[in-house]
């Protein structure tokens, strides 16, 4: 400590050292004011306070520096070399605007600490490479203990400087950081400088020097720089100063001014700082009264034990703002009804100052608004008395008001047409809600277009709107005087129920229910003149019971009612849209359709004759007779379709087993066909008309059997064997290959299960048995009541089978599989997708379709096609299988290629397994 005071006292011009010191001050103080200044501005704005401030500080440190050592005499100083002397003023003024810009933009300690060690260091730096411009006849030998002190002292007291010049607005806070980091500054030139000692040397005299006469001049210039930049910032701080203050004193004059409403200030605690014009003349206490006074001075008693003024304040702390209103007193004691409105106010550290609270006398609006709720209420009393629905709309469009009765009509909660909602959206949240959005969507503009109707003209009935069975609504609109209207809405649910009750006796069969010989004119003449529009077709079915007579002579008229009630539920369940049937007659009935394509009558006459079946008591014994007519093929109008198709009935009636007869003779005798094996497939189990053939299916690898494939057979009495090919699509189309389905998956369980041998047996699927929900149920169910074990079924499907509802399809799949049964997709290759039916599902086995097969000898594309399944197989590790193999040249390409499995006539023929056939032996063996 003594050698620093020494090297002051011995070594340097003390005049000097004061400038110096000066200078230092100068812009520490510059320094300071940018800071705040920097801190208060925009982001765009804080850049320039940075650089301002930056090159202010560092040509300031700068000049401290080099005045110092002009007073630095250690003996000769021949001058200051060129390059490190400009050297060390690029460097502190880099530093010092890195350091202003974090010490303006940075939060927290952290970078109070950077900028800190970044001036700090910039300032040791420019020291040094200040002195080591110094050319005198002498060398330098540092005190290293000197040294690293310098540095210390230009860096740690920064930090508190920096600290209180941007946390603090004070004027001694400033003053205290600026001498803070001018102590900084000083420190380190005196520290550095006693941390040399001169050892005498000759001057090297090559290189450009700076002369201390030149060196006093460029530090004039840098000082009168210093100086410019420091009165720029004094005089931008006053000016804003003023600027606040100018705008402190009119906002303060605008407030005094105000004398409608109290406006004052409240400090941290809650107490009056200050009283405005307008709060002397609302509550009656002058400044002097009422300054320092708490806030529960305005409260009334009751409110001031429940705490009401306390809860307020902390509202306006905790969320920046308190709105409500009440009773107030004044100084006089009387009452005020209150809006009032307390809003917090915080300094730029988030500290509160206080709150300022804006008070208005509502007595008399709140007593208008008192009366006109009065009214509202008796008015809302009667409208939600009325029977009627109403809404009222101003002459915009947008709802006024609608009565409670119109909400309970539609199944409205509250707030979803709020008071201000448009006509057309009150309609369509209306509609929605009672319907759907689908529907509401639909039906808005049609609805929307009939009340404008009304409105347009008034003499219109109202517009009755069917929503659903239980709302039936009448509605129209009416006009006012100032453009608006009202919509009324009526509900006629009850009167429409029995007027369409009457209407429904007058036009059906009271026994059964079903529209009567009036009502099956009237649709049949509207569905004839519409098809006649639209090249379209319509079917009528003349049905006639037989055995009737017999039930009403047998059993008495109660039991032929009730036969004649069985039909009429039997006919109308199974009606879908754009159908209809009657009862014409005592035991006619006639039924209906408008039909494009021929395969939808056939399905319609599927579903007539499959309700017409013979059902149970009495009405076993009773079957039908069925004529067909169509227009406009057999018929160009009412009467004569009717007619033919009475004919057709009769011809019916008088044909030996059979109950369907079509009127034009020389229809498509393979649609007959179809009809007529339709027909006899709903009996051919109850006949026991079917049986299962086996083909046994043999391992290409081991040359054994590896199982066998179930095939259906139908042998009809009269019409002899007919080929799955024929029965089974139709079966499909019926519905009635679920019941045939399920007796092949049962048969074939319970022989499989009666072999000796423990060879497969292979199944297939229907697509449509492939949709039953219970299917695998039905599986499980067949195994454990015949014994099979799981592993030795295995269920074949097509492609085809996946196509439709293919999620629900894979579902059923594979809880099977789950069961240990073996899933195979049979046909491979002849579906839109099989590489995609493939990756949905793990598949045990592939069969490849034997048309590939039966082409493979002429055909280079079948043999490709099979290799590919072939690979894809291996690839997979799924087994293949190939089917229809007949020759031993197609054998030979199967080996040849590495197929797993193959069937075909070539090991054995389908025959029934009874007794294992001698061929089959003879495979095994």
């Amino acid at each position: 400590m003594f050698d620093i005071l020494f090297c002051i006292r011995d070594d340097h011009d003390i005049r000097f050292v004061g400038l110096a010191a000066a200078i230092c001050l100068l812009s520490t103080i510059t320094a300071v004011l940018m800071i705040r200044q920097g801190r208060s501005a925009s982001a765009r704005a804080r850049l320039g306070w940075a650089v301002a401030g930056g090159f202010a500080t560092g040509f300031g440190i700068w000049s401290t520096h080099f005045v110092a050592m002009l007073g630095y005499d250690p003996g000769i100083i021949v001058g200051y070399e060129i390059a490190r002397t400009a050297g060390s003023l690029l460097v502190v003024l880099a530093t010092t605007i890195a350091a202003m810009l974090i010490a303006t933009r940075g939060q927290g300690a952290r970078a109070l600490a950077t900028a800190s060690v970044l001036a700090g260091s910039g300032f040791a730096v420019m020291h040094y490479v200040g002195m080591a411009a110094l050319e005198m006849p002498a060398l330098i030998r540092w005190n290293m203990g000197y040294l690293a002190l310098s540095v210390a002292l230009a860096i740690v007291p920064l930090y508190p400087a920096l600290a209180l010049a941007r946390r603090r607005t004070t004027l001694a806070s400033g003053l205290s950081a600026a001498l803070i980091m001018t102590g900084a500054i000083v420190g380190l030139h005196f520290s550095g400088m006693t941390a040399i000692d001169l050892v005498p040397s000759r001057i090297e005299g090559s290189r450009a020097l700076l002369s201390p006469t030149t060196m006093s001049i460029l530090i004039t210039l840098a000082s009168a720089c210093l100086l410019a930049l420091c009165l720029s910032g004094l005089v931008i701080a006053r000016r804003t100063r003023a600027a606040i203050r100018a705008s402190e004193m009119q906002f303060g004059a605008l407030i005094k001014g105000i004398s409608d409403c109290a406006i004052y200030m409240l400090d941290a605690e809650g107490r009056v700082a200050n009283w405005n014009a307008g709060a002397q003349r609302l509550k009656g206490y002058r400044p002097e009264e009422i300054v320092g006074k708490p806030l529960a001075s305005f409260y009334l008693p009751e409110e001031r034990a429940e705490g009401v003024p306390e809860r307020a304040l902390v509202t306006a702390r905790e969320t920046g703002k308190f709105s409500g209103e009440g009773w107030r007193v004044r100084k006089d004691g009387t009452r005020f009804w209150a809006q009032v409105t307390i809003e917090r106010f915080c300094d730029e550290s988030g500290k509160l100052l206080g709150f300022a609270k804006i008070t208005r006398d509502i007595t008399r609006l709140k007593e208008d608004q008192d009366h006109i709720a009065e009214a509202r209420r008796h008015r809302d009393a009667a409208l939600d008395h009325m029977h009627q629905g109403l809404c009222l709309f101003d002459a915009k469009g947008r709802l006024v008001l609608a009565n409670r009765r119109f909400a309970e009509m539609w199944g409205l909660g509250d707030g979803q047409c709020p008071s201000g909602t448009g006509a057309l959206d009150v309609l369509r949240t209306a509609l929605a809600a009672r319907t759907g959005e689908v529907t509401a969507e639909s039906q808005l503009a049609r609805i929307w277009a009939r009340l404008e109707d009304s409105l347009r003209n008034p003499s219109l009935p109202p517009f009755v709107l069917e929503l659903d069975e239980d709302l039936i609504v009448a509605m129209s609109s009416r006009s006012m005087a100032d453009g608006g209207w009202v919509t009324t809405i009526e509900d006629i649910t009850a009167r429409r129920r029995s007027e369409e009750q009457i209407v429904h006796m007058a036009l059906h069969d009271g026994l059964t229910g079903l529209p009567n010989r009036t009502s099956f004119n009237q649709w049949l003449d509207g569905e004839l003149a519409q098809a006649a529009v639209q090249r379209g077709q319509v079917a009528v079915i003349a049905i006639d019971l037989d055995r009737f007579k017999e039930i009403n002579d047998t059993h008495g008229h109660a039991a032929g009612d009730r036969v004649l009630q069985q039909i009429g539920t039997g006919l109308a369940e199974v009606l879908e849209r754009g159908e209809i049937a009657a009862r014409v007659g005592g035991d006619e009935f006639a039924v209906a359709k408008h039909y494009d394509e021929p395969a939808e009558l056939e399905g319609f006459v599927a579903r007539i004759s499959g309700a017409l079946s013979p059902g149970e008591g009495e009405a076993a014994s009773v079957g039908a007779s069925f004529g067909i007519a169509t227009y406009p093929g057999d018929a160009q109008g009412r009467e004569s379709l009717l007619n033919n198709a009475d004919l057709a009935m009769y011809r019916a009636k008088a044909s030996p087993g059979e109950t369907i007869c079509y009127y034009q003779a020389g229809m498509d005798e393979d649609a007959r066909h179809r009809r007529q094996i339709a027909n006899e497939l709903r009996h051919a189990l109850a006949r026991d008309e079917f049986r299962l053939l086996y083909q046994p299916q043999r391992s290409l690898r081991t040359h054994q059997i590896s199982g066998y494939e179930a095939l259906l057979r139908w042998k009809h009495p009269r019409l002899g064997h007919i080929s799955p090919m024929e029965f089974i699509p139709i079966a499909e189309q019926t519905g009635e290959i679920l019941r045939i389905g399920e007796w092949v998956l049962r048969a074939a369980c319970r022989e499989a299960a009666s072999w000796t041998s423990q060879d497969k047996v292979a199944v297939n699927l229907s697509p449509v048995q492939l949709l039953q929900p219970d299917l695998p149920e039905m599986v499980t169910s067949i195994l454990l009541e015949t014994g099979l074990a799981p592993r030795r079924l295995e269920l074949e499907i097509t492609e085809t089978a996946l196509i439709t509802e293919k999620a629900r399809a894979l579902h059923s799949l594979r809880r099977i599989k789950a069961l240990g049964v073996s899933v195979a997709m049979d046909d491979f290759g002849t579906g839109y997708s099989s590489l995609d039916t493939l990756h949905s599902f793990p598949f045990d086995k592939i069969k490849i379709d034997k048309s590939f097969l039966l082409q493979s000898g002429e055909s280079p594309q079948a043999q490709a096609i099979i290799r590919a399944v072939l690979a894809l197989g291996r690839s997979l590790g799924i087994p293949v299988l190939a089917e229809g193999v007949e020759t031993l040249d197609q054998l030979k390409l199967l080996v040849d290629e590495g197929c797993d499995e193959a069937q075909g006539y070539l090991f054995g023929r389908p025959s029934p397994m009874q007794a294992e056939p001698a061929e089959q032996a003879a495979l095994r063996a």
